[in-house]
């Protein structure tokens, strides 16, 4: 069965990033056609162990190892992904992503960062060996001011899944 991992980068536990990350794997789900499985790993929780337990992070990333397709999410930050989501992979062993399909999405708060995705978050991603179809902008104007109001509107999961 086709596992679809969730790595979220953004530093807020239960962001409106996890939910759009969330959203666009069911939305990949429904378009193979497989049930919605596989390893969910919010960065904001590992944050306090990034840097002094090098084995959560390690347990992490084998787990999300195990998917055949991942997300990737990340709000902008200084026209990047985060600093958190940075060391997160660069805990990963080379090669991590080797024959695995990455979606990566990238949110900001103005369409002015819409090159993001593709200058910083791609080339981090294929360079630990992922297949990167496309990778993915959103404007955090589409996205519902509270993360228990959550739901993508039918337009923009089209537009993210082709």
């Amino acid at each position: 069965m086709t596992q679809i991992g969730v790595l979220v980068g953004n530093p807020r536990p239960a962001s409106r990033t996890l939910q759009a990350a969330l959203a666009l794997r069911e939305a990949l789900a429904a378009a193979l056609g497989v049930p919605v499985d596989g390893p969910v790993v919010d960065a904001a929780t590992l944050a306090p162990q990034v840097f002094t337990e090098p084995d959560a992070v390690k347990a992490a990333l084998e787990a999300l190892g195990r998917a055949e397709v991942l997300v990737v999410a990340s709000p902008t930050y200084k026209a990047a992904y985060t600093g958190l989501l940075k060391a997160v992979l660069d805990q990963a062993p080379s090669g991590w992503l080797r024959g695995k399909v990455v979606v990566p999405l990238q949110i900001a708060a103005s369409d002015r960062h819409a090159l993001a995705v593709e200058v910083h978050l791609r080339p981090v991603l294929t360079e630990l060996g992922a297949l990167v179809p496309q990778a993915l902008f959103l404007n955090e104007a589409s996205l519902p001011a509270h993360v228990t109001d959550f739901a993508l509107d039918s337009d923009v999961l089209k537009a993210l899944v082709r």
